[in-house]
C-alpha cells in the first residue's frame, strides 16, 4: 500500500547520502552486466547484423588495428544500458518517491511502468521494420557508374554506430506518450493546447527525427511519421483517460443520491395525524392541540 509522505524532513546530508547509495547500485549494476555482454560481445553483434544481411550484405570491413576490439567493447556497453535500465529508473523511483505524496505517486506510478515497455516497443520497430527498409535503400547504390564499380563496404565500427542511433532513437522517439500524459498531469500542458500545436508538433518532429536518424531523407520519414502518431495517440489516450475520470464521477455522484434518498416531511409523511393541527372524527371539527385559555 502506498503511504503519505513522512512528516519528517530530512537534513541534505541525508538526501546527498541517499543519492550516493542509488548511484552506487547503478554503477554497480551497469559494470555487472558490461562484464557480462563483453563475454557474450560476438553474439550480440551476431544479433545486430541480422538486418544487414536481410539488406543484402554479407560482408563488413575494418580499417583500423583496434576498431574490432573497440567495437565488441561499444557493443557490452551498448547491451549493459539496455539490460540495467529497469534497475536506474527503481532506483530513481526509489530516491524520488519519498518526496511525493500518495496522490502523486498513484499518478506517476504507471508512466514509470510503461517507459521500459514504449523504450522496447521503439526499439523493435527500428529493428524489425525500420533498419531493413533504410539499408536496403542505403545499400542500393552499388554498381557501375561511368564504367567504375561502386561497391558498398560498411565498416565495423561505421555499422554500430548506424544501429545504436536507430535503437535509441526509436526508443526515446516511443516514449513521446508517455512524456505529454506526464506533463498533462502535472498541469503544464493541456488536451486543448497539445490538439491546437499539431502544426508544431509536426515541424519538431521533424528536427528530432533528423537529429536521431543517419542523415538520410528515408531514415528521417522512418522515424518522422510513427513519431506524429504516437502524438496523436497521446491526445487520444488523454481524452480517454479524461472520459473514464468523467465516468467514475458521475457514477460516484449517483450512487451517492441513491444512497442519500428523499427527505421526509414532519411525522414520518403520514397524512392524519401528523401535524399540530388533527380532524376530530367525533364532532366532525377541527381539534387543535394548542394549550386551553
Amino acid at each position: 500500500m502506498i503511504s503519505d509522505i513522512d512528516d519528517t524532513k530530512a537534513p541534505l546530508l541525508d538526501h546527498l547520502i541517499e543519492l550516493r547509495r542509488r548511484l552506487l547500485w547503478c554503477v554497480a549494476t551497469l559494470l555487472g552486466g558490461f562484464f557480462i555482454c563483453l563475454y557474450f560481445a560476438k553474439p550480440i553483434f551476431a544479433i545486430l547484423v541480422q538486418p544487414l544481411l536481410k539488406a543484402g550484405q554479407g560482408k563488413l570491413i575494418y580499417t583500423d588495428i583496434f576498431e574490432a576490439f573497440f567495437v565488441e567493447v561499444k557493443v557490452a556497453f551498448f547491451a549493459a544500458l539496455m539490460i540495467s535500465f529497469p534497475v536506474f529508473a527503481t532506483q530513481i523511483w526509489k530516491f524520488v518517491a519519498p518526496g511525493l505524496y500518495a496522490k502523486e505517486k498513484k499518478a506517476f506510478l504507471p508512466f514509470l511502468v510503461m517507459t521500459p515497455f514504449f523504450f522496447i516497443g521503439g526499439a523493435s520497430f527500428a529493428y524489425f521494420v525500420a533498419m531493413p527498409w533504410a539499408l536496403k535503400f542505403l545499400l542500393g547504390f552499388t554498381g557501375n557508374v561511368g564504367g567504375v564499380t561502386q561497391e558498398a563496404l560498411p565498416a565495423i565500427g561505421n555499422y554500430l554506430n548506424f544501429v545504436t542511433r536507430f535503437l535509441f532513437g526509436f526508443g526515446v522517439a516511443f516514449l513521446t506518450p508517455v512524456l505529454l500524459m506526464v506533463l498533462e498531469r502535472a498541469g503544464i500542458v493541456t488536451r486543448e493546447q497539445l490538439a491546437k500545436s499539431r502544426r508544431y508538433a509536426i515541424v519538431i518532429a521533424a528536427a528530432v527525427s533528423a537529429v536521431l536518424t543517419p542523415p538520410d531523407v528515408v531514415s528521417m520519414l522512418l522515424l518522422l511519421v510513427p513519431l506524429y502518431a504516437l502524438y496523436e495517440f497521446a491526445i487520444l489516450a488523454i481524452r480517454l483517460t479524461h472520459w473514464r475520470a468523467a465516468r467514475r464521477a458521475q457514477t460516484a455522484s449517483d450512487s451517492a443520491g441513491k444512497s442519500v434518498g428523499p427527505k421526509t416531511p414532519p411525522g414520518g409523511g403520514r397524512v392524519g395525524d401528523s401535524g399540530p393541527i388533527s380532524l376530530d372524527s367525533e364532532s366532525g371539527g377541527a381539534k387543535g392541540h394548542y394549550p386551553e385559555a
